[in-house]
């Protein structure tokens, strides 16, 4: 059986250490600042740097989808090597990566045809995306195969989903990518959009004033949908430029409703923090492999 690696774009925002320990490969995204220099987002653009830039600077960056080379860049070593693929793209209703790692994909079968390189939309986004790949390096560390991963994986990502506030939704009508979060648009002072991430898709939930409620909706909302059997999913928290917003959620989360939380709190990246914005806070969760039905 041949043996396979995991490779996602950069919008999974999966924390280094988890990275590194599950040696998942990475094809960054690229952002601008300035409509002129594109930069790679964690190799040459972190997080905090970012938003400490767009927050005092003003400017509003742009993204772009890592081009086919990159993605044949990052599979062909692998293949060298005579190891299987699997790459794990950001939902395609955001973006075209999903479709550059196909054409990647046709172009190196050209020079290695006996070789099995898999494309997967995980329907997901940030930490959301995080999750499935964290899950998929646990399956494969399991002894899944690449087709029992597959089969698992499109049942798994259908119990993934983030559940998040924003204080403005002006990052997201900017970035197109509102969707139907659209019908949140126009509030008032000081009252937050609920919204949810699932299937793929931005969907309002509701609309609240302040933020503490605002963060209080989306632990509640959370609690609600997965407290009673907590222990078979994994919960991270996402965050901005919120630290210690995200840091008492996590306090409260933990100690009040006992959560298991995947340490650390999930930076927001480069890519999706161009479209949420510094304000974004956030819960995601996916149910654990070994609960799969």
């Amino acid at each position: 059986m041949s043996t396979y690696k995991i490779i996602s774009d950069s919008s999974c925002d999966l924390p280094e250490s988890y990275r590194k320990k599950l040696d998942i490969g990475l094809v960054p995204y690229y952002v601008t600042l300035d409509n002129k220099t594109y930069l790679k987002e964690i190799v040459e653009l972190q997080p905090r740097e970012f938003y400490e830039k767009i927050i005092t600077e003003q400017v509003f960056p742009k993204t772009s989808l890592p081009p086919i080379q990159d993605y044949i860049d990052v599979f062909e070593p692998y293949l060298k090597q005579g190891m299987d693929i699997i790459c794990m793209c950001l939902t395609s209703k955001f973006s075209g990566s999903y479709q550059s790692a196909i054409n990647a994909k046709n172009i190196l079968l050209e020079t290695y045809p006996d070789s099995r390189i898999e494309v997967f939309d995980t329907i997901l986004a940030t930490a959301g995306q995080g999750l499935i790949v964290y899950e998929a390096a646990r399956m494969k560390a399991a002894g899944y195969s690449l087709d029992q991963l597959i089969e698992a994986l499109n049942r798994l990502k259908d119990t993934a989903k983030i559940n998040f506030t924003v204080d403005s939704l002006e990052h997201l009508q900017k970035g197109g990518r509102i969707g139907k979060a659209s019908a949140l648009a126009g509030m008032i002072l000081n009252i937050k959009p609920i919204i949810v991430l699932k299937n793929g898709e931005l969907m309002p939930h509701s609309k609240v004033r302040g933020h503490k409620k605002a963060i209080k909706t989306i632990l509640d909302m959370t609690v609600d949908e997965i407290g009673a059997e907590k222990e078979k999913y994994h919960v991270c928290l996402i965050n901005s430029y919120r630290d210690e917003d995200a840091a008492q959620l996590q306090k409260t989360i933990v100690e009040d409703y006992g959560f298991s939380i995947l340490e650390p709190i999930f930076d927001i990246g480069v890519t999706i923090g161009t479209h949420a914005g510094p304000t974004a806070i956030g819960i995601c969760y996916i149910k654990k492999y070994e609960y799969l039905d």
